[in-house]
């Protein structure tokens, strides 16, 4: 039976996941947290040990903070395990420790692991490519109140989707934190909106603007477990690739 391990472990996600896992009929094999104390399942404890959780595990699934990236790479890396990688608010010195470990073991990393968000990509990538730059590109997403880092990862993801699309880079075409006499809207430019309110999970909007006409198409998460749902299938997929650095178009065969 496949045994996954939960970096994050006590968080929101990190009991999603366990949850999930165990509907589908894999086994825990353990998950750590900060404070490395109580229980992710009946009989399974949380510990503040990556090394070990790394060991007994068949897959790593990581949600915790940007923050813990490094040491949960390192044993995964010792162990030898795949991992799975759903922390947001990662920068570009995390992206280049990702970049690192993927030669020597497979890891998935995302944005986000909801299947319907990974299909919104894919065809915002694909208008993108289809549609001029007199089009302009907004990004509007809402999440809960308790959201540290904006834009979110999923708005990111799709802003790199749609940058894709038109063969750009997206740090030098956004658009962010509008305020006071901007200036006219930059011919090209992807433009970022962050809400946060309530306990919204996630809300997303692409909209694709020209004159007389709009094109609007998004994804409304109703609850956490569909994340874990995607994490727990990107996860198994992963197990039995070769190294590299994945994403979750693999998952979805695109």
């Amino acid at each position: 039976m496949t045994s996954i391990g939960i970096f994050g472990a006590a968080g929101r996600m990190g009991r999603a996941i366990a949850e999930v896992s165990i509907d589908a009929g894999l086994a825990i094999a353990g998950g750590t947290d900060r404070q490395g104390s109580g229980h992710i399942a009946p009989g399974v404890a949380i510990s503040a040990d990556p090394l070990a959780l790394a060991q007994a595990a068949d897959i790593l699934i990581d949600f915790s903070v940007p923050g813990a990236l490094s040491g949960h790479l390192d044993a995964c890396l010792a162990a030898r395990k795949p991992i799975l990688i759903g922390t947001t608010g990662l920068e570009a010195a995390h992206h280049a420790l990702i970049d690192e470990a993927a030669a020597f073991i497979p890891i998935l990393q995302t944005g986000n692991t909801s299947l319907g968000i990974n299909l919104l990509a894919a065809l915002v990538e694909q208008a993108a490519a289809g549609l001029g730059d007199e089009w302009d590109i907004e990004i509007v997403e809402m999440h809960h109140r308790h959201k540290v880092d904006a834009p979110s990862g999923t708005a990111l993801l799709l802003g790199e989707a749609a940058a894709r699309g038109r063969g750009i880079a997206l740090d030098e075409h956004s658009e962010r934190g509008r305020d006071g006499i901007t200036g006219a809207r930059a011919q090209g430019a992807i433009g970022f909106a962050a809400l946060r309110g309530g306990s919204v999970p996630g809300d997303h909007q692409v909209i694709f603007a020209s004159d007389g006409e709009r094109i609007e198409i998004g994804h409304r998460a109703e609850n956490r477990s569909i994340f874990a749902r995607g994490a727990v299938k990107g996860a198994t997929w992963l197990i039995g690739q070769p190294a590299g650095r994945y994403d979750m178009k693999g998952v979805l065969g695109l």
